[in-house]
């Protein structure tokens, strides 16, 4: 398969690329040969092979979620060493 310089100049467009005459037919040349290439993968026989989204099994690793209580506010509270109104207290830094 092979690439039109017009093709070349969409591509560049739509990449924001400012591209020579030269390097327009250097880039033509080059990605045709990755296309034709790549093509290649069309003549296998890939007749009953099922589509794979991962080559290996996919499982979650962690563990299931439980809800469980947290430690009482006064608790949290009983190692801040400066508690106002039910929360920590810090000194004001500007």
């Amino acid at each position: 398969m092979t690439l039109s310089i017009q093709e070349v100049q969409h591509v560049a467009l739509l990449a924001r690329l400012n591209l020579g005459e030269e390097e327009k037919e250097k880039y033509a040349e080059q990605l045709g040969s990755i296309l034709q290439y790549a093509d290649k993968l069309n003549e296998l026989d890939t007749e009953g092979v099922e589509p794979l989204d991962h080559i290996l099994p996919v499982f979650n690793v962690f563990r299931e979620d439980k809800v469980i209580p947290g430690p009482d506010r006064e608790e949290i509270l009983a190692n801040a060493p400066l508690v106002e109104e039910g929360q920590y207290k810090v000194p004001k830094i500007i």
